[in-house]
């Protein structure tokens, strides 16, 4: 087990041994030595150290995902700040309003997005300060800002040395009361999981990850430390070719990826119009997939043409990152219609299944899946009473989160997914809450009532249906309420489906009833 403390110090140590390897590579915009990313991540941490961010501060990313972010994230960090990405795609008031709740110090932004932000900003009160860039791209811009600000005070400095304890980041997800909720993760939390990728996966110099994620989602945590710790190369795949299954196909091959890491739907994509018979994968030995579940159809397929590498189920809500984790065999039955299930307790954690009354159940029985161990999140940043909520503390004064999965074990100790407790859905691989999409329907000046179900379609993806009901006699356009969505959701919270009615079904109670909306679709 690697006795480093601080995310950071993995990069440094592998950037003293590895100085003249590629450790970052942007397709068509270049690279960088662990040598370069270390002298450019340290410059990041003298500016924001002349900035006046200190040991404990947060400081937030607005960019695309780049070498620039990457050197950005490790010089946070060697500032003993933590950093709190955000999604470029997402509204700029959201944005905002996550940036305020953590207090942050400091916004390092593409100047694409300051002035909306700045503006949105300023409607809470006291301004961060701004490190603009003109663009990202290979460090290029980061380097340009740097060097434009060298005359204000920029001296170099030394890194501070992070505890176990200490936050390294924090990453908003959809949040049940309508706002965004920030996960509060600490060096502990994220290098207990690396270490444990360490030893599952054995990771090699010459192996190249990809990183599809974006860095505001958690699975860019594997994507960017457990490369960065073994002297690998970060492979940063474009937005735009990672939504379009050939061009994708072609880089993960011309890149020679060998470890891939993405949600299911993804990979179904590539099975289904990559033409991945045309291309040579011969490097690539992980297939890894998380954040939903994976229909056993395209996952059969996917192996038919990509037979050579082992796959790996990874499950875990973004306060645990990864929790379980389940081998796919060599072969698939053909008459296997249900999903793998999310299998066994990761080595640095604990689990158990509990009943309504929080008490353990027996293996075979329905229930609760909780966690805890040192991967387990600190809590949501400032939200006493939701913390008090999700966290069971037994007997012997351990602290469980709980996950609100349901799920039943096996006698062989694997878990099986069942479903939800609440309101959330996995969709393409994030959290979503639809009490949040609700609250955003309800801004609209004309929706009276609004009411969000998740649908499942004939792959086993999600969709989200909208029921709303009007205050005028004409309700508004589809063009219309999906551009105001557009205006106050990231794109994959958006519904699919909008369904006006004169009036929404309540129950006795005279709350409105999901139930028949559910049947009713």
């Amino acid at each position: 087990m690697d006795t480093s403390h601080a995310l950071h110090e993995l990069f440094t140590r592998a950037a003293l041994l590895y100085p003249d390897r590629s450790a970052v590579e942007e397709p068509g915009r270049g690279g960088v030595t662990y040598g370069e990313l270390a002298a450019l991540s340290d410059r990041v941490r003298d500016r924001l150290v002349s900035l006046a961010v200190k040991p404990g501060d947060r400081v937030g990313l607005y960019m695309r995902k780049s070498i620039d972010a990457v050197a950005s994230i490790l010089g946070i960090l060697k500032t003993c700040a933590a950093y709190t990405p955000v999604d470029p795609s997402a509204p700029a008031a959201r944005n905002a309003y996550i940036l305020n709740n953590c207090a942050v110090k400091v916004v390092i932004v593409e100047e694409r997005f300051a002035s909306k932000l700045s503006g949105e900003l300023s409607g809470f009160g006291t301004l961060p300060e701004f490190l603009v860039l003109s663009g990202t791209g290979g460090g290029a811009s980061l380097s340009e800002a740097l060097d434009r600000e060298t005359g204000t005070g920029s001296a170099p400095t030394t890194s501070f040395v992070s505890a176990a304890a200490d936050l390294a980041y924090i990453l908003y997800t959809s949040g049940s009361t309508g706002k965004p909720k920030g996960v509060m993760l600490s060096h502990e939390n994220a290098v207990s999981f690396v270490d444990w990728c360490s030893e599952v996966f054995h990771p090699r110099t010459g192996d190249r990850f990809s990183s599809h994620a974006p860095f505001h989602f958690d699975l860019s945590i594997l994507d960017i430390y457990v490369p960065l710790k073994h002297g690998a190369t970060l492979v940063l795949i474009p937005e735009d070719i990672g939504k379009d299954p050939p061009r994708l196909a072609q880089l993960i091959a011309e890149q020679q990826i060998s470890v891939w890491y993405s949600a299911p739907s993804i990979l179904s994509l590539l099975a289904q119009f990559g033409s991945l018979r045309s291309h040579d994968y011969s490097a690539l030995r992980l297939v890894l997939f998380a954040g939903e579940v994976f229909p056993v159809k395209h996952l059969r397929a996917l192996k038919a043409l990509w037979p050579r590498p082992g796959y790996y189920n990874l499950y875990g809500p973004t306060e645990t990152n990864v929790c379980t984790f389940y081998e796919i065999p060599v072969s698939i039955p053909e008459d296997r219609t249900v999903p793998f299930p999310i299998g066994k307790t990761c080595a640095h954690l604990r689990s158990k299944v509990v009943d309504d009354n929080g008490h353990e159940v027996a293996a075979g029985a329905e229930g609760e899946l909780c966690i805890s161990g040192r991967g387990v999140m600190q809590g949501y940043w400032n939200l006493p009473q939701q913390n008090a909520s999700v966290f069971l503390v037994d007997e012997t004064s351990v602290r469980w989160y709980r996950t609100g999965d349901l799920v039943v074990e096996a006698n062989d100790g694997n878990y099986t997914y069942l479903g939800r407790r609440d309101r959330m859905v996995k969709r393409r691989g994030y959290r979503v809450e639809l009490g949040e999409i609700e609250a955003a329907l309800y801004r609209h000046s004309s929706v009276k009532e609004a009411a969000v179900v998740a649908v499942p379609d004939s792959d086993s993806d999600t969709k989200i249906k909208a029921f709303l009901s009007c205050r005028d006699a004409k309700h508004p356009s589809l063009i219309e309420i999906k551009r105001f969505c557009a205006e106050h959701l990231p794109l994959y919270m958006i519904p699919d489906i909008f369904d006006w009615h004169e009036t929404l079904p309540k129950t006795s109670t005279d709350k409105i009833d999901y139930q028949r909306l559910k049947e009713s679709t």
